[in-house]
């Protein structure tokens, strides 16, 4: 049975601000530990996001990165500009999926979500403005390749997201390629304030939780019949912990693991299959110290029958297939990864 609206107005979440003091979803509520006065927004039942568009890099060795991710990772560069690329998936008319950008210093520039019309991105603009939530661009035209329409504002630890309808698809050949990604899986944040960047998440953006690992990583989706495209661990400072890029099938992962190996790269962990999600994984580092993960055959959902599961750290969770070796023996430290640089800081592309 639907819940009544009155018991909805009654319902009362962790306090996006500082995920400490509890308070009502409607109204302008001060934060009683900040004083911050914002609008809390209830998760609607349907998610104006339909998935990951892309993810935007910042790279100090931009040559030797865009090198790995195209000779090595199996990209290819669809479009460039001054110290910028644009890299998609050979077998994807995807515009691109990953954008590479020239700087002195490391940082996660932009991640970009799909919305499904430029209605859902002006409506999203509407909601975000009224909560409070720090803007960047507001709903437009977008000049890059593809074009489209979106907006990009701030989550609560200051990473950029942006939002976006209407990119054109790209052409492509259309012939058939083993060992190349197909399009993104998924990306992990680090975060000091797991609670609240999942509630961020859920509130403003509708994702909804899928499962946790132990108490300190969650598991998020959206529309689609995928078990993540977002997870959320706690760590040491606030860093982008992975991205994934699902490569179709294992034959194609484990191709692509081959190649790396062949040369010289290190594998961090794996290959494997996770407990939650239920996916495939061979984890690398790039150029400059990010992990990137081959992953295939993520979980699907069943949105009427879904529970909430919580996956323990035992090796057989981690790793289902037990080949990919212990995750302490490289991965942990690896995923810490650096402090992002880029925090509230509009990325200049």
């Amino acid at each position: 049975m639907a819940p009544s609206f009155r018991s909805i107005l009654s319902i009362t979440k962790k306090c996006l601000n500082c995920g400490g003091c509890a308070r009502s979803i409607f109204g302008n509520t001060r934060c009683r530990n900040t004083g911050d006065l914002r609008s809390v927004l209830m998760t609607t039942a349907q998610s104006p996001i339909t998935g990951l568009r892309y993810i935007a890099l910042a790279m100090p060795n931009f040559d030797e990165s865009l090198e790995f991710y195209t000779t090595l990772w199996g990209l290819e560069q669809v479009s460039a500009g001054d110290g910028v690329a644009y890299l998609g998936s050979p077998v994807d008319p995807a515009q691109y999926i990953l954008r590479l950008r020239k700087a002195e210093a490391k940082r996660l520039d932009v991640v970009g979500l799909a919305a499904a019309s430029r209605a859902e991105v002006d409506a999203l603009g509407q909601r975000l403005s009224a909560a409070g939530v720090r803007i960047d661009r507001a709903p437009a035209d977008l000049g890059t390749p593809g074009g489209g329409y979106g907006l990009r504002f701030f989550d609560c630890e200051g990473r950029l997201i942006e939002v976006s309808a209407d990119v054109a698809p790209r052409k492509i050949s259309g012939a058939t390629q083993r060992g190349v990604p197909v399009n993104l899986g998924h990306v992990v944040f680090n975060t000091l304030t797991l609670e609240a960047t999942k509630s961020f998440y859920e509130t403003h953006l509708g994702l909804k939780l899928t499962d946790w690992l132990e108490d300190f990583m969650c598991f998020l989706r959206c529309n689609g019949a995928k078990h993540h495209i977002l997870a959320i661990a706690k760590g040491p400072h606030v860093a982008l912990n992975h991205v994934a890029y699902d490569m179709g099938g294992i034959d194609s992962q484990m191709r692509a693991t081959g190649r790396l190996v062949r040369a010289g790269q290190k594998i961090v962990w794996g290959p494997g299959r996770h407990g939650a999600g239920d996916n495939t994984f061979s984890y690398f580092k790039d150029p400059a110290g990010n992990v990137c993960e081959f992953t295939a055959e993520m979980e699907g959902v069943d949105e009427a029958n879904w529970k909430v599961r919580r996956w323990e750290t035992k090796p057989e969770m981690q790793d289902q297939w037990g080949t990919g070796g212990l995750i302490t023996d490289g991965m942990i430290p690896a995923q810490f990864n650096t402090p992002d640089t880029g925090l509230w800081t509009p990325a200049p592309v």
